[in-house]
């Protein structure tokens, strides 16, 4: 099995990344999917990294083509409007991966294509941020991903990896992938949005005391309904995650104090709206989740 022919859905600031190195490998075996209102302005536009343009072929729904691999880096509050735009370059044998954030993406995907292969992904430790400009970033960061368990890899794993290889994106297959989508389910419920309330930098995160109660409780929730339905997180990931802001980027910022910012909607949603979700149906207390959610729902609605 071989990718030869891939698209991205998604070119916010880390489609773009990962796009332009698919684009400059590919060519014109790699296109973006976008919505039929957007293509023509997407086409004259391009997208613009670090200062330079690119213009990958862009397709909508109606072309026809069928691809070997689509990628989704749309926001989760964008994901059900993607299944609709990539319906019809799904062909028997396309994969499909997520890179989105939270722990319901993989199986929106799956519901929505239950012939296809689906995998998890994440992106990590990487450090795109949108400007006026365009995306600015200077570490690519690398993708998790695989299959629920791959202790052996499967052909389209492999397949997947290897692209991503030829194209120059790190990438790690875990044994273990539905841990390490909790764990950054965990990091993002607990950063994101503690940022997003307090309008800390990364900087600010665990130096700031009362910053650090809010990141470590919130965390600790996520840990809480893990546990109960026998998922691998552990006490030490939380400390992992303390020690790990602690040496980011002193004035980065994290997507949704961004999307605060730019006054966009967030996914609080998928973070906080889950935890608390799982949280009554699980009967686990999630207070620190709770107010987090109000907190930022308040601003999107004041936005």
């Amino acid at each position: 099995m071989k990718i030869k022919k891939t698209a991205l859905i998604g070119m916010g600031a880390i489609g773009t990344v990962y796009g332009k190195l698919l684009h400059d490998r590919f060519g014109d075996n790699f296109k973006v999917i976008a919505g039929k209102s957007r293509k023509e302005r997407l086409q004259k536009s391009g997208f613009t990294l670090n200062g330079e343009t690119f213009y990958p072929q862009i397709v909508s729904a109606g072309d026809e083509e069928n691809f070997d691999l689509i990628i989704f880096c749309v926001k989760n509050y964008q994901l059900e409007e993607a299944l609709e735009d990539v319906k019809t370059f799904v062909g028997d044998n396309t994969i499909l991966i997520t890179f989105l954030n939270g722990v319901t993406a993989r199986d929106r995907i799956s519901k929505a294509f239950p012939r296809n292969k689906a995998l998890y992904g994440l992106s990590m430790k990487i450090d795109a941020i949108r400007t006026e400009e365009g995306i600015v970033n200077t570490v690519n960061g690398e993708i998790h991903f695989g299959e629920a368990d791959n202790t052996v890899i499967s052909p389209e794993v492999k397949a997947v990896q290897e692209c991503f290889n030829e194209a120059g994106i790190e990438n790690i297959v875990f044994p273990d992938m539905i841990r390490m989508i909790w764990k950054k389910f965990m990091l993002n419920v607990g950063v994101n949005q503690v940022t997003a309330v307090t309008r800390a930098p990364y900087g600010k995160v665990t130096h700031v005391k009362t910053n650090l109660v809010l990141f470590r409780e919130a965390m600790k929730e996520v840990l809480a309904i893990a546990k109960a339905q026998n998922i691998d997180l552990r006490e030490e990931d939380v400390e992992e995650f303390v020690t790990l802001m602690s040496n980011f980027s002193p004035m980065g910022k994290t997507s949704m104090l961004q999307d605060i910012e730019a006054k966009r909607k967030t996914e609080v949603d998928y973070f906080a709206g889950t935890v608390i979700e799982m949280g009554n149906k699980l009967n686990i207390p999630t207070p620190v989740n709770f107010v987090l959610y109000n907190i930022i729902k308040s601003l999107e609605e004041m936005y």
